[in-house]
């Protein structure tokens, strides 16, 4: 099943990820494929469900602060930071807008 460009430039943009090149590309039709299998599913009769845990009583915990004030340790892992925040993700690239780039698709 081919991707066409609208939607690969649609995907790009969505999960910020670069499909340009022809592994990529390939990579996602396989996904595709292994994703259409779900329409071979007979869901005739099944009512949707919020999560598959909503026939099970769900019991919680207390919510106990039990370690804390770590702010400055969880921060020394981040790449990036601005103030007390992580910034992510990181060498965020905004895509060219797809009538500004060449692509091997434009041909398919």
């Amino acid at each position: 099943q081919k991707v066409s460009v609208e939607v690969l430039d649609h995907l790009e943009h969505l999960a910020l990820v670069d499909f340009r090149d022809s592994e990529g590309v390939e990579r996602l039709q396989k996904a595709i494929q292994f994703a259409d299998q779900l329409h071979e599913v007979n869901t005739d009769g099944v009512e949707p469900m919020d999560s598959v845990l909503e026939d099970r009583c769900l019991y919680l915990r207390e919510d106990d602060v039990t370690e804390g004030n770590c702010t400055k340790a969880l921060l020394e892992n981040a790449r990036e930071k601005v103030e007390e925040y992580f910034v992510a993700p990181p060498g965020n690239i905004p895509l060219p807008k797809l009538e500004e780039r060449e692509t091997f698709l434009q041909g398919s």
